[in-house]
């Protein structure tokens, strides 16, 4: 919900905007915002704007794709049309559909993230990658707005829990569906002790199956400091990691 607070209020093209990228991402403002945390209450009211739209990871316009070669070189790549058809509209000559991701624009003036000639609107498209020495890590976990929160968990499961690329995209997880309020989608396999304390706290769950694709579906590659190569799928979605022989490569 921080996390949100701050891109409503200062995400948007930087050729129009001043973005304090700086600021956003030091090490300073994430321990004041920690430290406004209460890890015995959940606040629902302190964000800066009423929007409480969906924030709908099980549509299915997003593509993601994650490869390694043979030399370590790693692709992360995602591409999205926003609807399912985008526009709706196709290119003459070409039969793909044009995206539709003008519709992230807000119409509220004097945000960074204002409607506007020219201007690219505010996306939620986060190819990544993750890197400590010698290991490199390609991963992306599709699904809206759900991208961030999914990909922080995918990361602390490795930096702070040290589990494997496939652990770290099959670990259960949460996800917050709107901008505003407590509401919490969780998966069911989080224990119910647990369930029960984030209840207590005041965060209102919607317990979804085990493996909902409504937590995003992604995939992951990874080259250790021995040259060693890895792929992982998400079990929430139809990916796979395909494995190319030594004889492949030289083909």
């Amino acid at each position: 919900k921080l996390a949100y607070a701050d891109l409503m209020e200062y995400i948007g093209d930087p050729r129009f905007s001043r973005i304090p990228v700086d600021q956003l991402l030091s090490k300073d403002l994430a321990r004041r915002r920690a430290h406004s945390i209460d890890p015995s209450h959940a606040h629902c009211t302190f964000l800066p704007s009423d929007v409480t739209a969906k924030l709908n990871a099980m549509a299915s316009e997003t593509t993601y794709l994650t490869a390694i070669d043979q030399n370590g070189n790693i692709v992360s790549l995602i591409q999205s049309n926003f609807d399912s058809f985008g526009t709706g509209l196709v290119a003459p000559g070409t039969g793909f559909a044009l995206q539709n991701r003008g519709e992230l624009f807000t119409l509220e003036p004097g945000k960074p993230n204002s409607l506007a000639p020219h201007k690219r609107p505010l996306h939620t498209i986060i190819p990544g990658f993750m890197q400590k020495g010698d290991e490199v890590i390609g991963f992306g976990i599709m699904g809206g707005f759900n991208q961030a929160q999914a990909h922080a968990q995918f990361v602390s499961n490795i930096a702070d829990f040290g589990m494997n690329i496939q652990a770290a995209l099959s670990a259960s997880r949460f996800t917050k569906p709107t901008f505003a309020g407590c509401d919490l989608i969780i998966e069911s396999r989080v224990s119910e002790a647990v369930r029960d304390r984030l209840g207590g706290m005041g965060h209102q769950l919607d317990l979804v199956p085990d493996y909902s694709p409504e937590m995003g579906r992604g995939n992951a590659v990874m080259t250790d400091e021995r040259g060693v190569k890895y792929g992982a799928s998400d079990p929430r979605g139809d990916g796979e990691a395909i494995p190319q022989t030594p004889r492949a490569y030289a083909q």
